[in-house]
């Protein structure tokens, strides 16, 4: 498997962390912003949402999600361009991403990394592969446990989170991974023709 990369300078490392839990994505019923909210009420720290609401998701986000965003804690920023997820990746306490489905990658991991955001995510998909547990954040099978990550996040070195990213998750590193992958790829056709 060859993991996705990210320009090595594109985000900037932030040593001293933030006083939000951020979420970043889209707002639908498998991505759980909701259970981001409950998180964040049970542990009393404001939530910052930068998410986008597709169109098949507009019901969803009317009928179930609106109605929570109305809370001292939450505050619902709406959808941010590129350009604007460093500052809130990297000016964040930790990332909350608390999916309920088989994700593929998960992106949002890796830019949280390489600002040295450390990350509280569900155990579904691929966040065991992206993450690793008590290095890059907490991985939790459920709300409760997610609440009691947040205590333990001060324990993570976020210059231990942006060194993971650069060790894994760059560009450069893709790159000679799916180079590796071709020429074995090679190797192997050459020796089948021979």
């Amino acid at each position: 498997t060859m993991y996705h990369g990210l320009p090595e300078n594109l985000y900037t490392y932030r040593e001293k962390p933030g006083t939000y839990l951020a979420f970043l994505g889209r707002i639908s019923p498998e991505k759980r912003v909701d259970a981001a909210i409950e998180i964040a009420k049970h542990t009393g720290m404001e939530l910052k949402i930068a998410a986008k609401v597709d169109k098949v998701d507009r019901e969803y986000f009317t009928e179930v999600i609106r109605p929570v965003l109305d809370h001292p804690l939450v505050e619902y920023v709406g959808e941010i361009g590129e350009a604007e997820k460093d500052e809130f990746l990297g000016n964040a306490y930790a990332l909350l991403f608390p999916i309920d489905w088989p994700e593929p990658f998960g992106l949002v991991m890796i830019e949280a990394m390489a600002c040295g955001t450390p990350i509280i995510a569900c155990r579904r998909g691929s966040v065991s592969e992206v993450m690793q547990e008590g290095v890059t954040g907490f991985i939790c099978d459920s709300v409760e446990e997610a609440v009691r990550s947040v205590e333990r996040i001060p324990s993570l070195s976020r210059k231990e989170c942006r060194q993971i990213f650069e060790k894994r998750f760059t560009v450069r590193q893709m790159a000679q991974g799916y180079l590796a992958i071709y020429h074995r790829l090679l190797r192997r056709t050459v020796r089948f023709a021979a």
